[in-house]
């Protein structure tokens, strides 16, 4: 029986993050509980799977067809779709609340969950996709292909941690989606290792003597703990907006090491 509740309570889980994390109508084939969603960053990496399948697809796919400038803005885009801007509206609000006018923690929350987007957000996500455009398009397009397909959940493994080294730093009823991430177990931690590093591992062993291994599994988690001690030092805590935000650069660092190697 319990063993049965466990189950029941992963696959759960694993809709929730489905749900969460993309704009698929998989709400229409399950409905998990409330409380599911309350652990899909246990699942994060795994919605990567999907995102960066997508995004790794039509950017190859685009190459054949269009000029890859084309095919570069084509992928981008088709993640924004199937995420809603999810990360994006995250690093937007993130560099509001702390670039803007939050000079005390409790006014930075309250930037971040206002709906309206400040100049630090526009001038953010201006760089932002500069960069990441900048990156893809030094690689050639099987290799920017390959390299999203094994980032993408690396990077939301690494920028999981967050939720186990930080409290949140709102209640759960004054959250943006009314809910807060619990502590991931261990048994759990094992499966978002295995979600992350298994897409990273097996595109080192393909790519072994093009780049250094170390700095791509390294350099993006030295990002996160500059990133973690800058949040720590100015908000005492994590919110969602700080886990896009976390994504998308611990991500784009990763892109901008492989351009170093590859391109």
């Amino acid at each position: 029986m319990e063993i049965s509740l466990n189950t029941s309570k992963f696959y759960d889980r694993l809709w929730a993050a489905l749900i969460f994390f993309t704009r698929l109508p998989f709400w229409r084939i399950y409905q998990p509980p409330k409380e599911a969603y309350q652990g899909v960053v246990e699942f994060w990496p795994l919605a990567g799977w999907l995102t960066a399948g997508v995004m790794a697809g039509v950017l190859y796919g685009a190459s054949m067809v269009f000029n890859y400038e084309i095919a570069i803005v084509l992928a981008i885009v088709s993640r924004l779709l199937l995420t809603g801007a999810l990360h994006e509206d995250g690093l937007a609000d993130f560099f509001d609340g702390f670039g803007g006018g939050g000079r005390d923690r409790q006014r930075i929350l309250d930037i971040m969950k206002d709906s309206h987007i400040g100049t630090y957000g526009v001038l953010a996500l201006i760089v932002y996709f500069a960069l990441l455009f900048f990156a893809l398009h030094s690689l050639a397009p099987a290799d920017a292909a390959l390299a999203i397909l094994a980032v993408d959940p690396y990077a939301k493994m690494v920028s999981a941690q967050v939720i186990q080294i930080m409290p949140y730093a709102r209640t759960e009823e004054t959250a943006k989606n009314k809910t807060v991430y619990r502590k991931i177990s261990v048994a759990a931690g094992i499966g978002l290792a295995v979600q992350g590093l298994l897409p990273i591992g097996l595109y080192l062993w393909w790519m072994q003597g093009r780049l250094d291994w170390s700095s791509l599994i390294f350099l993006p988690c030295l990002t996160m703990y500059f990133l973690y001690l800058f949040i720590w030092h100015r908000l005492r805590g994590y919110t969602g907006d700080c886990c896009g935000a976390l994504f998308l650069l611990i991500e784009l660092s990763a892109y901008l090491i492989v351009s170093y190697y590859l391109a």
